[in-house]
């Protein structure tokens, strides 16, 4: 294998996943992680589980869903069932974001994307940098975590959509420790530096979706016991935002391992609209599994 193969944690038998989001084909970069997944499952005599993403009820849909499986099984990968599906389990969600509510950690965000669009616009008109996430995009402004109590519930009694977002410092101000994880993307274990803070206050729940990503990726690896997450680089980041709500929650911190990503000829990572590397296409093109484990340089 081209990735180094990560140790169980002492007593634990291993439990890695793949974790896809039915909104699109899965293509050459979903390949690479759901057979890094598979093998290093079995390299350490681990358990293999697939879980469908599909919080977002707008683009995942049933016939996306189908070709995930019908992809994974011509691959050849085999997985435990039933096969977890967030859409089912929206209650874990809400108990989690509840507990932190209780917490006093999360607030209501009223701000729509024109209007932090608009906020954002008008303090860098005057030759002013608005700070950015590691992904590029502006941090949320702070009007919403500023609001009086009373305007906040006045604003909820009428029925203005809101996202609940996380107090950053406030969560932060709660962790009595430096936050750190395992990481072994590079074939050797090393502890990571978390910087939560880089993402100012994530969403956490929005009003057409009952769960954000962050959220609902660290109580599902919690409640299916997942000691392994192997995924691409590009989620490296977030793994910071993880570690917290991990450490919140009081929930298991699993090991890390961040894989290289399947690049196009544009030199980006792959998208699911990109046809001539989606694994179904490339099946009806005439192309082996052999041929796509070639492709995807193992």
């Amino acid at each position: 294998m081209p990735e180094e193969t990560m140790l169980a944690p002492p007593g634990r038998r291993p439990v890695f996943r793949f974790a896809p989001s039915p909104n699109g084909p899965l293509h050459l970069g979903h390949a690479l992680s759901a057979i890094l997944n598979h093998e290093m499952a079995q390299a350490v005599g681990g358990r293999f589980l697939l879980r469908i993403e599909n919080i977002d009820l707008a683009r995942c849909t049933p016939d996306h869903e189908e070709a995930i499986y019908r992809d994974l099984t011509w691959l050849g990968l085999r997985w435990e069932q039933p096969v977890r599906r967030q859409s089912e389990h929206f209650g874990d969600y809400g108990a989690a974001l509840d507990r932190l509510r209780e917490m006093e950690l999360v607030y209501p965000a009223f701000m729509t994307r024109g209007d932090v669009k608009s906020a954002v616009a008008a303090h860098e008109a005057v030759g002013e940098v608005w700070p950015r996430d590691p992904d590029g995009s502006p941090l949320y402004p702070d009007a919403d975590r500023k609001r009086s109590e009373t305007e906040r519930r006045r604003l909820l009694a009428e029925g203005s959509r809101h996202a609940w977002r996380l107090d950053m410092a406030e969560a932060l101000a709660r962790v009595a420790r430096p936050l750190t994880w395992r990481e072994t993307g590079e074939g050797c274990e090393e502890e990571m530096q978390a910087d939560p803070a880089a993402w100012g206050d994530v969403i956490l729940s929005r009003s057409d979706a009952p769960s954000s990503y962050h959220l609902s990726v660290v109580v599902d690896d919690a409640l299916q016991g997942i000691t392994h997450v192997v995924r691409g680089v590009d989620l490296y980041h977030a793994t910071s935002v993880h570690r917290l709500l991990q450490e919140l929650l009081s929930l298991p911190e699993p090991v890390y391992h961040h894989h290289r990503l399947i690049l196009g000829p544009d030199g980006r990572k792959l998208s699911k609209s990109e046809q001539s590397t989606g694994l179904a296409a490339l099946r009806a093109a005439g192309a082996s599994p052999a041929d796509i484990r070639r492709r995807i340089g193992l």
